[in-house]
């Protein structure tokens, strides 16, 4: 199992020494998300600045953009890594895509399948000079010539992750548990695969996992506040009601969505059980940390990251530590 990170977003002049400082420490991967900055700008610079560390978008909104603006950003950043890119895929919400990006929403999975399918017939005319003729039912990818055309890159497969049927891997929300994955995700996936004749066990999970942590107990509560909130947030949207009823707590999520409206934020995390909380996050001193989350999501998942950035000015001798202790917690 591999142990990831985030890396910071935007483009600013710390995001190559953020990269290097956490290729030092050890870690796998680092992944951007998009909210406030860009994904893809900053790990054109980390790409330029390490040399082991692989790095991914976590998850950029595929609906925001074209297949090809996409595929063309992948190629690059693919070729500028040296092979060490993953392009997570997520489909974002439909007021968001409509009313933020302005873009349609209609049949969300079946465009994502269709969106990942153009990529790789994009992909495979850069790396094999092919003749573009893929239409699906949303996109098409019908015309290029060579002035378009960004040709063959030593490491031509890049892993898309989104879903099983079409995808390399998932990106698990951090709004989930292990039991979760295990009976409602990974069977979907495995149906998902059979039905494209792919193999399910090739597939990957990665997921980044809540803790709650702390070198006293006023840090170990406060950290637990934190993260009963941001599970109160995500509970009140009927998007993770599933995961809820899968632990009995349906009605929660009616709770925490009434709340939400009438803007109760600290309420909603006063709701949230320690039963849920212990089994969305890991509760573990900092000593213990390490090898708790490698024992809960042993064969669960490929590989994990923890829900927040290092903090900045960490000492990397103990994040070294951490990173080695996880290793050998197998």
């Amino acid at each position: 199992m591999k142990i990831d990170t985030q890396i910071g977003g935007g483009v600013s002049g710390n995001v190559t020494a953020d990269a290097q400082r956490l290729e030092r420490m050890g870690f796998d991967g680092a992944w951007t998300f998009e909210a406030k900055h860009d994904p893809f700008l900053p790990l054109a610079l980390a790409a330029t600045a390490t040399e082991r560390l692989q790095l991914g978008t976590n998850i950029t909104v595929a609906f925001g953009r074209s297949p090809f603006s996409v595929a063309q950003m992948a190629w690059d950043l693919q070729r500028g890594s040296g092979g060490r890119f993953h392009l997570g895929l997520g489909t974002q919400v439909r007021a968001h895509v409509e009313r933020r990006y302005s873009m349609p929403f209609d049949h969300p999975a079946a465009r994502l399948t269709d969106y990942v399918r153009c990529l790789r017939a994009i992909w495979d005319t850069f790396q094999n000079d092919t003749r573009p003729r893929y239409e699906g039912p949303f996109y098409q990818f019908k015309l290029i010539n060579q002035f378009f055309n960004a040709g063959p890159i030593e490491h031509p497969d890049i892993p898309v992750y989104v879903a099983g049927e079409v995808a390399d891997g998932l990106h698990v929300h951090p709004m989930h548990s292990v039991g979760y994955l295990r009976d409602v995700v990974r069977p979907a996936l495995e149906d998902g695969a059979r039905r494209s004749g792919r193999d399910a066990a090739a597939l990957e999970l990665y997921a980044p996992v809540m803790a709650v942590t702390g070198d006293t107990q006023t840090d170990m509560d406060a950290a637990a506040a934190k993260a009963r909130q941001q599970i109160a947030f995500y509970g009140s949207t009927p998007s993770y009601r599933v995961m809820l009823d899968y632990h009995g707590r349906g009605a929660l999520g009616e709770e925490l969505n009434k709340l939400m409206r009438q803007g109760d934020v600290d309420e909603m995390g006063r709701r949230v059980p320690d039963e849920l909380l212990e089994a969305v996050a890991v509760v573990a001193s900092p000593g213990e940390l390490a090898a708790k989350l490698r024992q809960r999501y042993e064969g669960v998942l490929h590989r994990l990251s923890i829900y927040a950035p290092v903090p900045e000015g960490a000492s990397e001798v103990e994040w070294q530590q951490f990173i080695a202790t996880f290793r050998a917690a197998a």
